[in-house]
């Protein structure tokens, strides 16, 4: 369990509050980063590298400026519960300055393809409330195939209404099968609160078990600024317990030529899909409206 559930802080580094990247036993395709900064803060560095960036505030606002003097501003939110926020993309082989006062994260995936940097406006992302009943919830799609151009990231983020399911049914893609599913390792990054301000310890769960021929098996109480990897394996609930709404952002990737999110049901569950038609969406969402 150790190895694919990280609490929050213990893997902070140079200015960075979470790392999680290639030097991460076991882990291979996709990065994480998170920064808290305010106005005494001078901002973080990264270098130009072989990697493709995506930059995203959660909580504040503030710019980029790359290594070949674009400066892009980051006009951002007052948290994630606000609605979608604007993105910034900065392709493989150009490094970047972070600035601003808030909290901020950073998906990372190994790149090679020149590509320039971009900037995505909150109002360009696709909202999109999958499910139906206890399993609504809301998905902003910034980083998806169709939305962003990247060569292999994948990137959204998951808003669960308190005492609702989401990641469900279970599912996978851990497998290259041609036209139905793609290899790809995820992160899940954790924020939470109560619906009722200033009252409780905000919680949620995280289930992730064995896929044919490959062994996990972890259950996981999160808390606010936790993160879960998922090598592998079926994936979901996760759980928003009641009393307490639930953030995630998913960053993806793998080795497949194709950039793409395909996915397998777990063959007991997905029926589950076919209950949701008749049902309304939890009148809760969309969050930030």
């Amino acid at each position: 369990m150790a190895n694919w559930y990280y609490p929050k802080g213990t893997t902070g580094q140079q200015g960075w509050s979470t790392v999680v990247g290639t030097t991460t036993p076991g882990w291979k395709h996709t990065g994480l980063r998170i920064a808290e900064l305010d106005a005494n803060n001078n901002g973080l560095q990264l270098p130009a590298a072989s990697l493709e960036r995506i930059v995203l505030p959660l909580a504040g606002a503030g710019q980029v400026t790359t290594s070949d003097r674009q400066t892009l501003i980051l006009a951002g939110r007052r948290d994630v519960w606000s609605g979608p926020a604007g993105v910034v993309y900065v392709g493989p082989g150009t490094g970047l300055v972070l600035e601003g006062e808030g909290r901020f994260a950073l998906a990372e995936a190994p790149a090679t393809q020149a590509r320039p940097a971009v900037r995505l406006e909150a109002q360009e992302v696709p909202v999109e409330l999958r499910g139906a009943g206890a399993a609504s919830r809301e998905v902003r799609n910034f980083g998806v195939p169709g939305v962003l151009d990247a060569e292999a990231i994948i990137a959204c983020e998951v808003v669960t209404p308190a005492g609702n399911w989401s990641s469900y049914p279970p599912h996978k893609h851990d497998e290259e099968l041609v036209g139905r599913e793609a290899e790809l390792e995820e992160i899940y990054y954790f924020e939470l609160r109560s619906t009722l301000p200033g009252v409780g310890d905000p919680l949620g769960y995280q289930r992730v078990s064995a896929s044919p021929g490959r062994e996990i098996d972890l259950l996981a109480e999160v808390h606010d600024g936790d993160v879960v990897l998922v090598p592998f394996g079926w994936h979901g609930p996760s759980m928003a317990a009641p009393g307490y709404d639930m953030y995630y952002l998913n960053v993806m990737a793998g080795p497949g030529r194709e950039r793409a999110w395909r996915i397998t049901d777990h063959p007991d569950h997905a029926w589950i899909r076919g209950t949701w038609d008749g049902q309304a969406v939890d009148p809760r969402l969309p969050f930030g409206r």
